[in-house]
């Protein structure tokens, strides 16, 4: 698509938003904080469709997220906060500063050295640290991510994943000890430890922990829904079968989803 032909798509659809916003009912009571929930479920479903490679679905989704940045910029503009000009002009103006080796003297250097530059002019930005930006609000398992590359970034960091690997084992072997201490505090802390470590050995397999977790819980649904479909089949349901025949019926299916 030519640059001009994507230019007045934008430009049409900040139309749209100004009608919008100034005749619809709907659109014209929405607030930051009435938006924000929404735009975490499309978010989401955004997410689904990366998961399922659904090209379609990720267009769909694309612009269902675009259309709640301009959503956002419109009601600010309303009170002379700032407009989608500002937005753009803001990452524009963030990302020349935080790339310097291609905007400023080009020079040729690896992606560890760009994520280390990263933080670095995080930092002299003026953030108070280097995990400030870390949303509070992020889930967990993400938040440890984050967490996990950010303090990477500045040279706190396992330099093999084997010692990761002895990590984990360390920390299980802790878990069980607080298990059989039957302190529930503890055993909480523990196992918090197991699951932060294995998520940051996921890191140095170069996996998305939280990606690799997702697909498990896609592959156990529909495994569980085969299994249902197949009792239904037999006549038969969850009162009537022993738990050795669910696992019968539960092999069954992985011969039809891997």
């Amino acid at each position: 698509m030519k640059l001009n032909k994507k230019l007045k798509a934008i430009s049409k659809l900040l139309d749209v938003m100004d009608t919008l916003r100034s005749d619809c009912p709907w659109d014209k009571k929405q607030t930051f904080k009435s938006l924000r929930p929404l735009t975490i479920e499309e978010t989401y479903e955004l997410a689904e469709a990366i998961l399922n490679k659904n090209n379609d679905e990720i267009k769909k989704e694309l612009g269902d997220l675009l259309l709640h940045i301009i959503f956002y910029s419109k009601i600010a503009s309303e009170s002379n906060y700032f407009d989608i000009g500002d937005v753009a002009n803001s990452i524009i103006e963030k990302l020349i500063y935080r790339h310097p080796h291609i905007f400023n003297k080009r020079i040729e250097i690896g992606e560890n050295e760009v994520k280390k530059n990263w933080e670095k002019l995080k930092l002299s930005e003026g953030n108070k640290g280097v995990l400030s930006g870390v949303p509070k609000s992020l889930p967990s398992m993400l938040k440890a991510i984050r967490i996990q590359k950010k303090v990477s970034n500045v040279g706190f960091e396992w330099k093999k994943a084997s010692e990761v690997k002895q990590k984990i084992l360390e920390e299980i072997n802790e878990l069980e000890i607080e298990i059989k201490n039957n302190n529930k505090d503890k055993v909480e802390d523990e196992f918090g430890d197991v699951l932060f470590s294995l998520i940051n050995y996921a890191r140095f397999l170069d996996l998305d922990p939280d990606y690799c977790l997702e697909k498990t819980n896609k592959k156990f649904i529909d495994r569980f829904n085969l299994l249902e479909k197949k009792l239904q089949i037999d006549n038969k349901n969850f009162d009537n079968v022993s738990l050795l025949e669910l696992n019968e019926y539960w092999e069954k299916t992985k011969d039809s989803i891997s």
